[in-house]
């Protein structure tokens, strides 16, 4: 069975986008060699990637770039080449390489990419399907970036999860950055 993690960048104050929806704050931080290698080994990873439709469309608008090619040329490659899925009922087609598109169902679509043989899952981003997949307990892995930055007002990842979700320390890296990577699982 395959696994499912959320990883995302999150604030001090929690949070994975700004009131306005961005989320450059993620990417404001002082050169660091082991955080660059730590990012580019990430990427290398394998898997699926899944997304809601903003994330994809902020991912699809840049990866596929010159720019992206140019500035990280290994997770721009990779990135473009990992198989995708993304969860959208306003989509009409996923126009990036590799990318599936599902609008309906998306707690049954997630049991059956799950139960399907191949590499683990990822999320990057997309808030909303981390609630809904977190209130329907499929997430198995959550990965949090903290980075060192108080925004004040924004989205948390878990807007709409009504029940408690009790998680315990799997693994903690810090960077020179002032990044610090939390691992969690759901405990059972």
């Amino acid at each position: 069975m395959r696994t499912l993690a959320v990883f995302n960048h999150i604030t001090l104050d929690g949070y994975f986008t700004d009131a306005r929806g961005d989320m450059s704050f993620a990417h404001r931080t002082g050169p660091d060699a082991e955080w660059d290698a730590f990012v580019e080994g990430n990427a290398g990873g394998g898997g699926t990637l899944l997304f809601g439709r903003k994330t994809y469309d902020l991912m699809a608008g840049f990866w596929p770039t010159p720019m992206a090619a140019e500035m990280m040329p290994v997770v721009a490659e990779r990135m473009n080449n990992l198989p995708k899925v993304v969860f959208s009922r306003t989509m009409t087609a996923a126009a990036w390489h590799n990318t599936r598109l599902v609008k309906d169902d998306l707690a049954g679509a997630v049991r059956k990419l799950k139960a399907e043989a191949g590499d683990d899952m990822v999320i990057f981003g997309s808030g909303t399907i981390v609630s809904q997949l977190t209130q329907h307990g499929l997430i198995d892995e959550y990965k949090f970036v903290v980075n060192p930055v108080v925004l004040g007002a924004g989205r948390t990842m878990f807007e709409g999860v009504t029940a408690k979700l009790s998680l315990r320390l799997v693994g903690s890296r810090i960077f020179g950055n002032g990044n610090v990577l939390l691992s969690y699982q759901p405990v059972s």
